[in-house]
């Protein structure tokens, strides 16, 4: 809870008591919770972790509750033991109490929970450890035994708990974190086969925080440095070989960025033209450009683009809605496209610009659902391309050029006068 998710990490000891061999496990966590669940990941191992699969599924005799179904590395046989770990991202899992604070007021959130874990299993025992933003405390569930030690809360350890137990932890404290969320993300990928990849965002910011209560002072707020709860900047994350690099919003060009030249990534530090105070939002344009060599592979007229779903755009960002757009060169056929998770995909529709005939081909893709950080993952967009279409466009400048000197030598050598010009018929005459 020290950020504006709340992450919950489960290492869970799971024992089969059966008598036969399981190959998965079931993993639900409370129906209140269910709409404000981001991200579902489990994984096997220590140091050298395996990433398991994970699929929502139904359970006929329980279809109120969620289940996830987790399939283990290897078949567990009856009384062996196994440890995984499940992480499960919530957005949106905080309510800001008070709704509506002033400028030089601190901003606190609460949040409502299940003390207990919720599986379809009997727990042996449980021990819960809250990680806060803060020391600075209101109140929290004092379901004994528990303790308090500066910005941790531990529950338990709890024994023989029984399946779907259920028991309310409601901790109620300071959090000035950037409660900053997108509510629209816009993608734009225009594939050359010139070299060149270009990527245009498009992002709508909203700041989720306490709303601000009266008028702002911008007096006060650099004077005092009050608003702790307001966002003055985030950093953006872009690709190691990005270049040409800009920020715009509806005015223009923004000039308060910065860009810091890493060595695995690009870091863009994004100033708004003012602070974001909780209910306030903001509108702006990234765009760059990227090598197409690192991102498409192909073999004859076979390619495959492989590149970032959605990238990046601040710390412990969330997603509520994205479109992302892939404009292909002219003339692809055969479109193939695999994504890391569920997505819509729009009909195909076909893009214009300079120097084209019949298109190019646009792969549309939609999500009104949660995204954070830990969506941040590949697609593989797959097509046929026949590398003498590259010509193309040369030929047709070649053509265009052809018939204008053409055109021109018509032109000059034409006489278009209506009138005799008895000098030149003269000098004519004596040649």
């Amino acid at each position: 809870m020290t950020t504006q998710l709340v992450k919950l990490q489960h290492k869970m000891v799971i024992e089969n008591q059966g008598k036969g061999a399981v190959k998965s496990i079931l993993f639900s966590v409370d129906p209140e919770l269910k709409d404000k669940v981001a991200f579902i990941g489990a994984t096997f191992g220590g140091s050298e972790k395996t990433y398991l699969r994970v699929s929502e599924t139904k359970v006929q005799s329980d279809l109120d509750k969620p289940f996830w179904k987790v399939e283990l590395k290897s078949s567990l046989s009856a009384g062996a033991s196994t440890t995984i770990s499940v992480e499960v991202v919530l957005g949106g899992a905080l309510e800001m109490f008070p709704a509506a604070i002033s400028q030089k007021e601190k901003q606190l959130v609460r949040y409502t929970g299940n003390l207990y874990i919720y599986l379809p299993y009997a727990i042996t025992t449980q021990t819960t450890t809250v990680q806060l933003a803060s020391s600075s405390l209101e109140s929290y569930t004092k379901t004994k035994p528990v303790s308090l030690s500066d910005s941790t809360i531990t529950y338990g350890p709890y024994n023989n708990i029984a399946p779907f137990s259920v028991g309310e932890m409601v901790i109620h404290g300071e959090n000035n974190s950037p409660m900053l969320v997108v509510s629209r993300l816009e993608r734009v990928i225009e594939v050359s086969m010139w070299g060149n990849i270009a990527i245009e965002e498009t992002i709508d910011v909203v700041h989720k925080g306490a709303a601000l209560k009266g008028s702002f002072s911008r007096y006060e707020f650099q004077r005092e440095n009050s608003g702790v709860s307001s966002v003055k900047n985030f950093k953006t994350l872009l690709p190691a070989a990005a270049k040409d690099v800009y920020y715009r919003d509806d005015i223009g060009n923004i000039s308060t960025s910065h860009m810091k030249v890493m060595d695995d990534a690009v870091e863009l530090d994004l100033r708004p033209r003012f602070p974001l105070f909780g209910g306030w939002k903001t509108h702006y344009v990234t765009g760059y450009n990227v090598p197409s060599y690192e991102y498409i592979f192909y073999k004859g007229d076979q390619h495959v683009l492989n590149m970032r779903l959605i990238d990046h755009i601040f710390d412990d960002m969330l997603v509520e809605e994205v479109e992302v757009r892939v404009i292909l060169p002219e003339g692809v056929t055969n479109v193939e496209l695999s994504t890391p998770y569920s997505m819509t995909r729009g009909e195909d529709t076909l893009h214009y610009t300079y120097l084209d005939t019949t298109g190019r081909t646009v792969v549309s893709l939609y999500s009104s659902k949660l995204l954070t950080e830990s969506h941040i993952q590949d697609f593989q967009l797959g097509f046929s391309y026949p590398h003498r279409n590259m010509m193309m466009e040369p030929l047709i400048l070649v053509a265009a050029f052809f018939l204008l000197y053409l055109m021109a030598i018509i032109y000059v050598r034409l006489d278009f006068s209506i009138t005799l010009d008895e000098g030149a018929e003269a000098r004519m005459k004596v040649q």
